[in-house]
């Protein structure tokens, strides 16, 4: 029985701006004027992230799901809630 596909992703550096993802080949920078939801996550949380397809960042400690079309694009996916 094979192993579930997972697409390679890690959190690479941490400032107080935000934070970047190494995903695949690609970097992204998560701003988090952007994505807020991560202002008061600890290292561990924002590290233990995952890729279960090539467009699905998701956070299990955070319980935060976004695509990575949303991380790419900001302006194209406005906050709805604060």
């Amino acid at each position: 029985m094979p192993g579930a596909v997972t697409f390679p992703v890690e959190v690479s550096h941490v400032s107080r701006h935000g934070f970047w993802l190494l995903a695949g080949d690609e970097e992204l920078f998560l701003p988090f004027e952007h994505f807020p939801w991560f202002i008061k996550a600890t290292i561990e949380q924002l590290s233990v992230v995952e890729r279960p397809t090539a467009d699905h960042l998701y956070w299990p400690l955070l319980d935060i799901d976004l695509s990575v079309q949303s991380v790419r694009n900001p302006a194209a996916f406005p906050l709805v809630a604060k």
